[in-house]
């Protein structure tokens, strides 16, 4: 096993843990967007996660891991959509790693949003990011979303049953939702077994990794669209939080 201390830098250690490396392209684009990061931070509070291991394992891999096989087609066009996106992850992650995709990146506070739209004109995919600062209940209702992504994902958000609802509405039709996961039980898996039904979707996949350096397990819940997802989703601004899909609402 490689020294932790391997994983530091963006080196061949990093790159085979995850089974894809970049080109020389899309290096310096992490780079960048390592070093808009911690500039941005300073003004704004976007994450902890800015240096070493933390920012290129608990970062990057963290959000390029579970699209091991997007990354075997990285050039095909898809639509894709980051909901909650904070400090730009895994939405800016995964537009660099897939030059084919088109980006749209969610968050409510603006401040967050002007960071991140800044990020992606200093990496230069600007012409493929797109920001909205909004909740996503509104998202998933405006008919420029609903219905039109291939990936909808979403990291460190909210419970899986909240996350479900909020991205399912924004599915095409066989458009898969990524819900990226820290722990997970079979308790888990039953209660989001139980939301996706009135969605119209289903628990397609399950994965899991250890990260390297010692940055814990990790789990990616793939659902995928069984039809169109009925309109009363997402409910109003809240609801999905308050009273979640499954065990607790029916």
């Amino acid at each position: 096993m490689p020294s932790p201390s391997l994983f530091s830098v963006p080196g061949p250690e990093l790159w085979n843990a995850l089974g894809w490396a970049p080109n020389e392209v899309q290096l310096i684009q992490f780079q960048t967007l390592q070093s808009e990061l911690v500039g941005w931070n300073s003004r704004v509070n976007l994450t902890r996660l800015l240096e070493g291991e933390d920012f290129w394992v608990s970062q990057i891999i963290d959000s390029l891991w579970p699209l091991h096989q997007e990354l075997e087609t990285a050039t095909a066009p898809r639509r894709c959509i980051d909901v909650g996106t904070g400090g730009g992850f895994p939405g800016l992650a995964v537009a660099i790693a897939l030059p084919g995709a088109e980006l749209t990146l969610v968050d409510s506070v603006g401040r967050k949003t002007t960071a991140v739209l800044a990020m992606a004109e200093a990496i230069g995919i600007q012409d493929r990011i797109s920001v909205r600062t909004e909740r996503v209940e509104l998202t998933g209702r405006d008919p420029s979303c609903r219905g039109r992504f291939d990936l909808a994902m979403a990291r460190a958000v909210a419970a899986a049953p909240v996350v479900a609802e909020y991205l399912v509405p924004l599915l095409r039709n066989e458009g898969e939702a990524l819900l990226y996961r820290g722990r997970w039980s079979a308790d888990d898996q039953q209660e989001l077994e139980q939301a996706v039904a009135p969605l119209k979707a289903r628990i397609r996949a399950r994965d899991a990794m250890e990260l390297p350096a010692g940055k814990g397990m990790r789990h990616l819940l793939r659902l995928q669209a069984t039809g169109p997802c009925p309109r009363t989703y997402p409910r109003a601004v809240g609801l999905p939080a308050k009273l979640p899909l499954g065990a607790n609402s029916g």
